[in-house]
């Protein structure tokens, strides 16, 4: 077997593999590599009349106050989240949720108009944590929590 033929062989296999992967992995929050925002509509069943609801998935590195912006910056839009879904692996987080608006609140047969500016909304949150994380190149532990002085010992630093 010549090496373009084995090259070719490993790629098939590298590609099946990784097809069987995320067909083992579908319906699961497992955090990936890559940073992304999707935010698509959906039919969820739970959502009463007059009201439409879209399936918005944000993966990113962790940061302790990441579930307060999205939270912020969907407020102006004035939705409801609901059935959120995170996991975390290593330092990496997937939030998963349903966000349930007012059909009036997104005009008619403008929903895919909406989804996209969740979906900036979304990607707006994630520019952020991915601008503060280059403002500390080398730090490792950015979860690590600051030592409070409890009495108002002034000699000691934060």
């Amino acid at each position: 077997m010549d090496k373009a033929t084995l090259l070719a062989e490993v790629i098939s296999q590298v590609k099946l593999l990784k097809k069987q992967a995320a067909e083992a992995t579908k319906g699961l929050v497992i955090p990936t590599d890559a940073d992304e925002v999707t935010v698509e509509p959906c039919n969820d069943h739970d959502v009463p009349f007059g009201f439409a609801s879209f399936r918005a998935s944000l993966c990113c590195h962790y940061k302790p106050e990441l579930i307060l912006e999205i939270r912020k910056g969907l407020e102006a839009y004035k939705l409801t989240i609901a059935k959120p879904e995170i996991s975390t692996l290593g330092s990496r987080v997937k939030s998963v949720f349903i966000v349930i608006a007012r059909k009036e609140q997104i005009g008619d047969g403008k929903r895919e108009r909406f989804a996209r500016s969740i979906r900036d909304a979304l990607f707006s949150i994630l520019k952020k944590s991915s601008a503060s994380e280059e403002l500390l190149p080398g730090e490792t532990f950015l979860s690590k929590r600051r030592k409070v002085a409890f009495f108002g010992d002034s000699s000691s630093s934060s």
